[in-house]
């Protein structure tokens, strides 16, 4: 495969603290992994969707991705070049890749990721300006531009961030992503604080973005309506590690692996009139200071047997589906 974004077992790790005496002493704890070896490739033109629940490490990997975290192992391949943040480099250092301006990460609170000080032809000026994007006389063709890929008008230019709906400033973020004229966007949970309506007409922008200029996203949702929608392929994270990844059709259609099962089950079904038993998962995702060993998912997975405590699963690919189970080869394997 022709790969846009290559990640070759990337972890990101955090230092824990433990306070004392009221906060004012702390004593380490270790390292809290929230990442841990993960692996996967997005081609040009390609969606990957990213699901898993709140905790799992979809964020920290994301920022990791775009050079905000550094990484504490692996390697991360953008366009042919290696553009991993080790730890201890300076991200205002020489280190710091040129690769990380074709690749913009979109937000999920655009209220707090836009400046409210900054009219939109200021935000978008700035960046057009540092970057060298075009021009000092095209500035205002292409912030004309911008908010027509984005679907605002014109005369929006002058008013600020609090003068627009939730659905605009989010379109808003994603123009001042696409003035830097990226090939990738990283949207992290960026329908997530929209009400349903607002979602969908900005999954119809991205799609249509895609097309238009041939973009490439990682898509990052608690909502897998959204998720199935957008994406050609789709990872299931657990605990800072993949257990499936997939196309999208085949993985909504058969998921193999218990936790995917659990997630499809519990998201609400399209047609009211459909009835489908939906089995809860027990407990609570472990803390990443404390992971099992071996499966970390064997502690609430209803299947779990001595293998899974004993020994980490490895990835096992059928037909471009890989799954992290012992037993999702098997024809016995669970169905939620």
């Amino acid at each position: 495969m022709n790969e846009l974004l290559s990640l070759e077992n990337v972890s990101v790790s955090y230092p824990a603290r433990r306070s004392a005496y009221g906060g004012v002493f702390s004593r380490s704890r270790g390292e809290l992994r929230a990442v841990d070896s993960v692996s996967f490739a997005i081609a040009p033109g390609e969606t990957l969707g990213l699901v898993g629940e709140s905790g799992c490490g979809k964020s920290s990997l994301a920022r990791a991705i775009v050079g905000l975290e550094a990484t504490a192992g692996g390697r991360i391949m953008f366009e042919g070049e290696n553009c991993s943040l080790q730890r201890g480099a300076s991200k205002r250092g020489g280190q710091r890749s040129a690769a990380y301006k074709r690749m913009q990460l979109v937000f999920q609170d655009p209220a707090s990721s836009l400046n409210p000080r900054l009219s939109v032809e200021t935000m978008l000026k700035e960046v057009l300006w540092v970057h060298r994007i075009v021009a000092r006389n095209e500035i205002s063709d292409e912030i004309d531009r911008l908010l027509a890929l984005v679907g605002l008008a014109p005369d929006t230019r002058r008013r600020f961030p609090r003068a627009f709906s939730s659905g605009q400033r989010q379109r808003l973020s994603i123009a001042r992503a696409l003035a830097i004229r990226p090939s990738l966007l990283i949207c992290d949970e960026a329908t997530s604080s929209l009400d349903a309506s607002t979602q969908a007409q900005i999954l119809s922008l991205l799609c249509e973005l895609r097309d238009t200029l041939g973009l490439s996203y990682l898509f990052i949702s608690h909502g897998l309506g959204a998720v199935r929608h957008i994406s050609d392929r789709v990872a299931v994270m657990y605990l800072g590690q993949l257990v499936e990844l997939a196309p999208s059709a085949a993985l909504f259609a058969a998921p193999r692996h218990p936790y995917t099962q659990a997630l499809i089950a519990a998201n609400p079904a399209s047609d009211p009139r459909q009835r489908r038993v939906r089995r809860l998962l027990d407990g609570v995702a472990p803390s990443p200071l404390d992971a099992p060993a071996a499966c970390r998912f064997h502690p609430r997975c209803p299947f779990a047997q001595e293998l899974c405590r004993a020994v980490a699963p490895l990835f096992r690919d059928e037909a471009g589906h890989t799954t992290a189970c012992h037993f999702s080869t098997r024809d016995n394997r669970a169905r939620w």
